[in-house]
C-alpha cells in the first residue's frame, strides 16, 4: 500500500505551470491539472511537482475529468 500525501498539503497545492487547482487520483497516486493536461506522480507521499516528471494526460483522460 503506497503511503498517502498528507490532505491540509493537497489542499494548497497547485500546479507549477497553471497556478490552477489540483485533482488527487487515488488510484494512480497522481495530482491532476486539468488546465495543464498534466499528472504530477506522488512517491511514498511525496507529490513530485516538476513539469519534467509529469506525465501528459490523453485525450481520452482529459475528456473524464469532472
Amino acid at each position: 500500500m503506497s503511503e498517502e500525501p498528507d490532505p491540509k498539503l493537497l489542499e494548497i497545492l497547485v500546479c507549477p505551470l497553471t497556478k490552477t487547482m489540483l485533482i488527487y487520483d487515488r488510484e494512480k497516486q497522481e495530482l491532476i491539472s486539468r488546465a495543464a493536461g498534466l499528472a504530477y506522480p506522488v512517491r511514498g507521499g511525496v507529490p513530485i511537482m516538476l513539469p519534467g516528471e509529469a506525465r501528459e494526460l490523453s485525450e481520452l483522460e482529459r475528456a473524464a475529468i469532472k
